[in-house]
């Protein structure tokens, strides 16, 4: 009985399993927690990426600079390039377009010179080598008379009615047009159109000029009527060859009539 007693025991059935149970347990948790902890460690670095891709998009993003100005537009006597000017404020706010008055008689010179970066001009241009010359539009030739001028009873005017009146001719005429019967002046012409128009209001002649100087010169004492039959004077846009600068293409596209996105052709 004794020797029964002091034998050794062996392990309750299943305890040894139990213990191993408990090992692969907690090898397998470990396990898990490890894979768990892999996926949080790789959740971690997501925001980073995606920081990265956010200062990434701030860089394609950024604005051009804004081209440096001030923008130089000359124009000649008689051109209204309000609407057009307008339009460039609204634009192009952080860059200033300068207004600068030329002559017809010193157009040519003022791009040559590059006093200003582009310019509205009476053509034709006598030499436009080296420039780019856009035609814009063309002005309806007028006759200014006296206001108590018998001319003003009709509302237009042929070049057959100007026979035997004084042709008035300044020196800055732009139209040089030739009447049939007309009478030249006994007096030195005139310096320029806006002393021809006071001249012509007197009553002593008549002067033909574009429209917009005859509007740009508007008299009390004088009035204008259309010259059916007239040469029209053209007004166009021009610019140096080499300087055909990204302000200047905003300019074109702008007297063109092309929107702020629109593409140029």
């Amino acid at each position: 009985m004794a020797k029964r007693g002091g034998g050794p025991r062996k392990p309750p059935r299943g305890a040894g399993g139990a213990e191993r149970g408990a090992g692969a347990g907690r090898t397998g948790s470990a396990s898990r927690h490890g894979g768990r902890a892999q996926r949080h460690g790789g959740r971690a670095q997501r925001p980073a990426a995606s920081a990265q891709r956010s200062r990434d998009a701030g860089v394609a993003q950024a604005p051009d600079p804004a081209p440096e100005g001030p923008f130089r537009l000359g124009a000649i006597p008689g051109a209204t390039p309000g609407k057009w000017i307008d339009i460039w404020h609204e634009r192009m706010p952080q860059v200033e377009l300068v207004l600068t008055p030329v002559t017809v008689a010193d157009q040519r010179r003022a791009l040559a010179d590059g006093e200003v970066d582009a310019a509205l001009v009476r053509l034709p241009i006598a030499d436009d080598e080296g420039l780019h010359v856009i035609p814009l539009y063309e002005e309806v030739p007028v006759v200014v008379a006296s206001k108590d001028s018998h001319l003003t009873a009709a509302d237009e005017l042929d070049l057959a009615d100007l026979a035997g009146e004084v042709i008035i001719v300044p020196r800055d005429d732009v139209l040089a047009v030739g009447v049939p019967g007309g009478i030249r002046p006994s007096f030195d012409p005139p310096e320029d159109t806006e002393q021809a128009i006071a001249t012509a209001a007197t009553g002593v002649g008549i002067v033909i000029v574009p429209m917009s100087l005859a509007r740009l010169h508007r008299r009390k004492d004088a009035e204008y009527r259309p010259l059916r039959g007239g040469p029209p004077s053209p007004v166009g846009l021009a610019w140096p060859e080499e300087g055909t600068t990204p302000l200047v293409e905003t300019f074109i596209g702008i007297v063109r009539g092309r929107t702020a996105n629109s593409s140029r052709t």
